[in-house]
């Protein structure tokens, strides 16, 4: 059961631990949670704030001996994700989570189990109601819907927190310090196109670009990886008008934040053409599988025999979409200047679909400088803008650039080496992180995250490892105790 985790150390943190996973908390299923907060606010004699988005921000004075060191924020969010095995009987919006110590971790049964975030939670509950612990003035900000829009993040007003330093807790790896991640922008172009009735004699043809193994468009476009919409439209730009290739229906990618693995094309070549185009097919996989041989040794391409479609896609705008497809940026943009092996800006071209005489063409662009963004999007619009199609681009969330000359980073460094005598590694992320949007609308902040060591987050497998529990925790009572001063 899962009053087990009570007897682990620290008994504070496990505590507040355990009487989350009895709360349910899903995403946009906050309000018991908040409830809960309100009163532990209360219960401790805690300034308590709920903000107009739901965020709940607490305020704890300085310990005495503590008030001139700089404000600190702890930051995490209530929300947690909701997921559960076929076979178990859960209910998110009513049951508690059955959590409980399995060897050297704590997981839940059949459930995830909220260590991400409720661990980070846990913790600022536990520094916010101990009588001991030596900091200067603090406040948490615990934000709503983390996982499922950064909701509380993106609402947040400037001028209610008061401190100076924030110290985000969701981090999932215990002995890695994070000072960055990118910020994302969605670029989505449409072509309005004429059907046109089939005509002459034909064949249906079906062109595919399979296998590819795709991944997360932040994290893994540093892998190399082909992108199947880039890898089909380069080949109608060689061989389409030549061959007579008259599309009637695309559909490549399927998710903004997935490098696509799949693409197809439908159309139509004249019957004196398709051996031709099979041909030209087999030659062309042939160079695009050596280009893609390390990255790609499963991908697969092939034309084939279907039955003629009735109605073609417009040639113009089969023309302008096969040219604006090959010449639009995707992959790597810029790897950054101040941090190693670090992806600074990157665009996945995403998703190329058509329906109901439209061709949308979907990319989101990524970069932990929001400047550079910016230049990338006009580069992309550029491109559709030549073609004849119309742009929007739409969820915009910045970045959190990396200060290797941080002081919250150089203490952090310099409390870890002296507690567990060893230097930190040092990280940031190339994918979205609370911190960006955060430190947009408090631009003053020395920003770092850390947290214990978490494993297969938002699955029923998630599981926190119980040591690196203990060693966060003092960890960042250490960070509390020595402060930076004001200045």
């Amino acid at each position: 059961m899962s009053s087990q985790i009570l007897n682990l150390e620290p008994k504070a943190v496990w505590k507040h631990f355990h009487s989350l996973t009895q709360i349910p908390r899903p995403s946009k299923h906050e309000g018991a949670v908040v409830e809960f907060m309100k009163k532990f606010a209360a219960e401790n004699h805690l300034e308590c704030i709920l903000d107009e988005v739901g965020n709940v921000i607490l305020r704890k004075p300085a310990s005495p001996g503590m008030e001139n060191r700089k404000g600190i924020i702890l930051q995490g969010h209530l929300d947690m994700v909701p997921q559960k095995n076929s076979d178990t009987a859960h209910d998110f919006e009513k049951d508690p989570i059955d959590a409980y110590i399995d060897g050297e971790w704590v997981t839940a049964r059949g459930t995830t189990l909220g260590a991400d975030n409720g661990i980070g939670v846990a913790a600022a509950m536990a520094v916010l109601e101990s009588k001991d612990i030596a900091h200067g003035p603090i406040e948490a900000l615990l934000t709503i819907d983390e996982e499922t829009g950064m909701t509380g993040a993106f609402g947040l007003g400037a001028g209610i927190l008061k401190g100076d330093i924030l110290i985000n807790l969701d981090s999932e790896d215990e002995g890695e310090l994070y000072i960055g991640c990118a910020g994302g922008t969605d670029a989505n172009a449409k072509f309005s196109y004429t059907e046109e009735p089939v005509s002459g004699h034909v064949k249906g043809v079906k062109i595919s670009v399979t296998g590819l193994k795709g991944g997360h468009s932040g994290m893994d476009i540093v892998l190399g990886r082909g992108n199947a919409n880039k890898v089909l439209f380069r080949f109608l730009k060689a061989y389409a008008e030549d061959l007579g290739f008259r599309m009637s229906a695309i559909e490549g990618g399927s998710l903004r934040n997935a490098i696509p693995r799949e693409a197809f094309a439908t159309g139509t070549v004249p019957e004196g053409k398709f051996n031709a185009l099979k041909q030209a097919m087999e030659a062309y996989a042939a160079i695009a599988g050596a280009e893609l041989a390390a990255t790609e040794p499963d991908m697969a391409l092939s034309v084939e025999e279907i039955y003629a479609p009735a109605k073609w896609i417009d040639n113009l705008t089969q023309k302008n979409l096969v040219r604006a497809i090959n010449a639009c940026p995707n992959g790597v943009i810029r790897m950054s200047d101040a941090m190693e092996n670090l992806v600074e800006t990157s665009t996945n071209l995403a998703i190329v679909k058509s329906k109901e005489g439209v061709v949308e063409v979907n990319s989101l662009m990524r970069s932990s400088v929001d400047t550079a963004k910016e230049g990338l999007a006009v580069m992309v619009a550029s491109v559709f803008e030549l073609a004849g199609a119309k742009i929007e681009f739409e969820g915009t969330y910045p970045g959190w650039r990396p200060n290797p000359s941080s002081e919250i980073l150089k203490l952090a460094g310099e409390v870890y080496n002296e507690k567990y005598g060893k230097i930190p590694e040092v990280k940031a992320i190339h994918a979205g992180l609370e911190c960006g949007l955060l430190g947009a609308v408090y631009p003053h902040w020395d920003m770092i995250s850390f947290g214990p060591t978490i494993r297969y987050p938002h699955s029923p497998d998630e599981k926190v490892n119980i040591a690196t529990v203990a060693k966060f925790y003092n960890y960042l009572l250490e960070m509390l105790q020595k402060a930076p001063l004001k200045s």
